[in-house]
């Protein structure tokens, strides 16, 4: 992140989500419940889980024990023993842990799949009689956003998570290159048809003037591939005449329109290489790629931008809607404006510590230290009000935090807990990296042009074994026959990649997936956390 000018002074919302970009691995031993409670004089001993990052600076110590872990101990209802989880292991390491009966008090988690797989094994301890008990903070937040109580409700009707509130916030954008648009006198493309023109001009007619044949028009990877999905509706399931099917058309033509871009050559062949979009986004930092799809949130999109204009000092970038498919408009997946984040062991012994212990790690005293530490000392006040770290080595000392604020509602901060709110907007790239982010909220977050999917992943239900079984085992297999047809030329059609699809789908039992997500959402339209309900929380 660029410096102010004289004294450096780093945002604290940017640098916050550093701690996310790193992944190694690494775990310790849990530790027991202990009976330690109020007027004993002694804490109770709990074990938490807390993901493994390999964020931690070395001369910090470590994720298990650092300065943070001593201040939660030191002003927290608990004695806790931190059991390390490799964030990108997480499920492989949690389930052996439960298998193996070691698993600690409180596990911090986001996969609603394992959750749902720990409540089936009954291997959950219900937590509304803990809060009802023992809670005030966490109370108090179920009251003021009742949808926590529903989502975190199993078919049993007893909540079995905690969870926070983060409010609607972006997470996908398609970024647009403005100044070729300028330069080769076209619109900002408001339809596929539209876009489909303005990505071949960006390829054929030369938009960075340097006489070479060297631009795409835009990427097949990752995001970007994503967000043409988006555009399409290609999510799989879609409602109609009010219910909920499997559709096939919608993948049929976001294949068929990325099989033009690859046939004339407007995207990278190689694009299947680039399984995490790092040679998309390289191409994009150089100045050839005139449409990409990247992230919204965190210090490393703030840094892909400024690598840009490094490399391209007259780039001039926008962040446009989605252009209108021929099944609607769109917008790219947002954030999940409310998120379950932690589950309490059947086999804990304390309850009432394990509340207690939500009820502090939920707190605005907790939320504030753990995300901008000692103020004064690390932070001071923004311009804005927000806080801003006082510079890169105090920001250092906190960023590999963030994952001890997992039941932290960014909500409860107010405008300070949107990223973009606690951007320099002294900074010239900071703030035309400000200016992208309001013009995401604008294009995305709103009913007009919702998300494609029926609603944010995580809300989706979790089939029971035997159908998730067909799923996974025919998701790689559909998805091959629909990369097949895009790089296959004229011998494999889109057409053709359906009609393989269907049957492999239908072969492998899938119409019993398709008529229990029927059923589901026969039953649970009303109540469920569905798309429309998640813009309630702008």
């Amino acid at each position: 992140m660029s410096a102010r000018r004289g004294k450096k002074r780093w945002s604290a919302g940017a640098a916050f989500g550093l701690a996310a970009t790193v992944v190694v691995a690494g775990c310790a031993s849990p530790g027991a419940g202990g009976s330690g409670g109020a007027g004993t004089g002694k804490k109770p001993e709990l074990s938490v889980t807390i993901y493994d990052r390999g964020a931690v600076p070395q001369n910090e110590g470590t994720i298990e024990k650092n300065r943070w872990t001593d201040w939660i101990n030191a002003n927290g209802p608990a004695n806790v023993t931190f059991v390390a989880i490799p964030r990108n292991e997480a499920t492989q390491k949690l389930t052996t842990l439960f298998v193996s009966g070691s698993a600690p008090d409180l596990v911090f988690e986001f996969s609603s799949v394992l959750r749902s797989q720990l409540y089936a094994q009954k291997q959950l301890m219900p937590v509304d009689e803990m809060i009802e008990k023992y809670s005030t903070t966490y109370k108090a937040l179920l009251d003021k956003y009742p949808v926590l109580k529903t989502v975190a409700k199993m078919p049993d009707g007893k909540m079995y998570a905690f969870g926070k509130v983060n409010g609607l916030q972006t997470n996908h954008a398609l970024y647009l290159r403005a100044d070729w648009l300028k330069k080769l006198n076209l619109q900002v493309p408001k339809t596929t048809d539209d876009l489909f023109e303005v990505l071949k001009a960006f390829k054929e007619k030369d938009p960075d003037g340097n006489g070479k044949a060297d631009t795409y028009g835009t990427s097949l990877a990752y995001i970007t591939n994503q967000v043409l999905n988006a555009m399409f509706q290609n999510s799989k399931w879609v409602v109609e005449d009010g219910k909920l099917i499997h559709d096939w058309e919608r993948a049929k033509a976001a294949t068929a329109f990325k099989k033009r871009l690859y046939d004339e050559g407007i995207v990278d062949k190689d694009y299947l290489t680039d399984k995490a979009g790092q040679k998309a986004q390289q191409d994009w930092v150089n100045g050839k790629l005139g449409m990409w799809g990247g992230q919204t949130g965190g210090p490393g999109w703030l840094q892909v931008y400024e690598s840009l204009k490094k490399n391209n000092p007259s780039a001039e970038v926008i962040v446009i809607p989605l252009p209108k498919g021929p099944y609607g408009q769109f917008s790219p997946v947002i954030n999940n404006p409310v998120q379950l984040t932690a589950m309490v062991n059947a086999q804990a012994k304390n309850p009432e510590a394990i509340m207690k212990y939500v009820d502090f790690i939920s707190s605005d005293q907790a939320g504030k230290t753990l995300g901008y530490g000692i103020e004064g000392t690390h932070y001071t006040a923004g311009k804005n009000g927000c806080p801003a770290f006082v510079d890169k080595d105090k920001a250092k000392e906190v960023t590999y935090a963030s994952d001890f604020r997992m039941l932290f509602s960014p909500v409860l901060e107010g405008k300070c807990g949107r990223y973009e709110e606690t951007l320099n907007l002294d900074n010239k790239a900071e703030k035309e990296y400000y200016d992208l982010l309001k013009m995401a909220n604008e294009a995305y977050l709103t009913p007009e042009r919702p998300i494609a999917d029926i609603t944010n992943p995580e809300h989706m239900p979790t089939l029971p074994q035997d159908l998730q079984l067909i799923s996974t085992n025919t998701d790689k297999v559909i998805n091959d026959l629909w990369i097949k047809a895009i790089v296959s030329g004229p011998s494999y059609t889109p057409e053709k990649a359906m009609a393989e699809a269907k049957s492999t789908w239908d072969q492998a039992g899938g119409k019993q997936v398709d008529d229990w997500y029927a059923k589901w959402y026969a039953e649970n339209k009303d109540t469920a956390l569905l798309k429309d309900k998640l813009y309630e929380f702008k």
